[in-house]
């Protein structure tokens, strides 16, 4: 068996009514697994069970399991919604591993099937290197539509086979139920597979662990979950539209719950329980550096947990009010941007830089902003920490880095340069824009001048009913590929049937 069909054999549930039976007795593997932050050395399992149970890992270098290893993993508990996760370590870089995760009783006498999967660690030398990103998933109340098949531009992207994932947010959306049917302008109906933590805005834990658990649902993510690593990031859906701490929950009569800290406190600890990450439960961040190998790192960022609230971000200086990275992560993405050994520097970021995306108005009447882009002119607000930073980069000679994310609903690419821009001091770059993933398709939104963005492509509804379904094939994801002996750069913007909308190779500067 090739590698796919090896995971398609894998992941099989084979539904005999002796074997139900004899199954239903012992801890089984819920919603499939996940692989995640796979560097060259060390890889994330993921797994959540039917029941108080203790995971049990196995890997191999064949998919045979001749060599194969076995770890004992944590007892998963109600505390978890019984998920778990193992950190495997030791690993060989550039080796493709299969591992096999099942649940076991608690006294080790009984286990149940084992769910496989398969990852390749990364390069301690130069190689080719092909990875995608993408977000926003079940947006808009469009969730799993058995008519079409479920979600299948993750079983698109599975059969492309890259290196791994990249998520850059709205990994849910807590804020939008999912109804049984949504009418579309055309007269046709979009139908949906419903649950009840769909049916209406997350509150509790249990709610938040519900819209995840509702993607785990999908035939296609859960294959894709098993043969590709992910990355993960999270953005403002993950809690609520637009979150920042200053929203008032008070306004909004579907939330009974009226405090955005305890709001956004049970979303993070159910994202961090389902994201299949690397983290320190002692710091619970997310923003994170991924090796992967000599030719790339990745940076993760975090631009929701450490934001001021939205406001009218027109500042003259730095304050309080204009915080978005935050000090700390600041501080960290500058010293590993500066320390960083990898030829390619990728920086995932949850919301666009350019790209304005108003937030109502505040109680003077002024226009109030969730990036931090606020219109035009010189750097003001949260653009004072940004301009910062890409001179940081410039004064530092940091070359090399390529921005990537999603979040606004339509594929673009936009090049920043100090020629055009109200401030200069910061040297050329790429951003590109990819998504959603499955969920509703709108834009494009009215580009900065702050920092000199070109809209160099994009691709959005245009006419009537901007606000397309994923029926209409406006799902977008993109990809970046490496090439080890010339380390050149392509970055191609996809639709979700795969055909590249728009491609460019970039050389890198010594």
């Amino acid at each position: 068996m090739n590698r796919r069909e090896f995971c398609k054999h894998g992941a099989r549930v084979l539904a005999f009514p002796a074997l139900i039976r004899s199954l239903a007795s012992v801890p089984q593997v819920s919603h499939g697994i996940q692989i995640g932050d796979v560097d060259a050395g060390r890889a994330i399992v993921w797994a959540r069970a039917d029941r108080l149970s203790r995971m049990m890992v196995e890997y191999a270098s064949t998919e045979h399991f001749n060599d194969a290893r076995r770890l004992v993993g944590p007892v998963v508990t109600s505390a978890s919604d019984f998920t778990g996760r193992i950190d495997l370590g030791g690993l060989r870089s550039g080796q493709t591993y299969f591992v096999r995760v099942s649940f076991q009783d608690r006294d080790g006498r009984n286990s149940g099937e084992p769910v496989i999967g398969t990852f390749r660690t990364a390069p301690s030398v130069p190689r080719d290197i092909r990875f995608f990103w993408s977000g926003d998933t079940v947006g808009q109340g469009y969730g799993i539509n058995p008519d079409l098949g479920g979600m299948r531009i993750y079983k698109k992207m599975r059969n492309m086979e890259p290196d791994f994932f990249i998520h850059c947010g709205d990994t849910i959306y807590a804020d939008n139920p999912v109804p049984s049917q949504i009418p579309l302008p055309d007269g046709t109906v979009w139908r949906n597979i419903t649950t009840e933590a769909k049916s209406k805005v997350a509150e509790t834990i249990d709610e938040f662990r519900g819209n995840f658990l509702y993607n785990l649902m999908d035939d296609n993510v859960r294959t894709f979950n098993s043969s590709v690593p992910q990355i993960w990031q999270w953005d403002d859906h993950e809690v609520m539209n637009n979150w920042s701490p200053g929203i008032n929950l008070q306004d909004l009569p579907e939330y009974r719950i009226k405090d955005i800290r305890t709001l956004a406190a049970h979303a993070r600890q159910a994202f961090l329980e389902y994201g299949p990450l690397r983290f320190d439960p002692r710091l619970c961040r997310i923003y994170r550096r991924i090796s992967y190998g000599p030719l790339l790192d990745v940076f993760v960022l975090d631009m929701r947990s450490y934001r001021a609230a939205n406001g009218f971000n027109r500042q003259t200086v730095e304050s309080p009010e204009t915080v978005y990275f935050g000090a700390e992560q600041f501080a960290w993405l500058q010293k590993d941007l500066k320390n960083s050994q990898a030829l390619w520097k990728i920086i995932a970021t949850d919301m666009p830089l350019g790209i304005v995306v108003p937030d109502g108005v505040d109680r003077e009447g002024r226009n109030q902003f969730e990036n931090l882009s606020n219109g035009d002119g010189p750097p003001l607000g949260r653009e004072l920490e940004f301009a910062r930073l890409l001179k940081f980069i410039k004064v530092n000679r940091i070359r090399n880095i390529v921005w990537l994310t999603a979040d606004v609903h339509y594929t673009a690419a936009h090049f920043y340069h100090p020629a055009r821009a109200q401030f200069t001091e910061f040297d050329p770059f790429w951003e590109f824009v990819s998504g959603p993933l499955n969920a509703g398709t709108f834009g494009p939104n009215v580009l900065d001048n702050t920092f000199g963005p070109e809209v160099v492509f994009q691709k959005a509804p245009v006419g009537a009913n901007p606000d397309r379904s994923p029926k209409a094939g406006m799902q977008f994801f993109g990809e970046v590929q490496i090439e080890g002996r010339s380390q050149w750069m392509t970055v191609r913007l996809r639709d979700m049937a795969g055909a590249v909308l728009f491609s460019r190779t970039l050389s890198p500067e010594r």
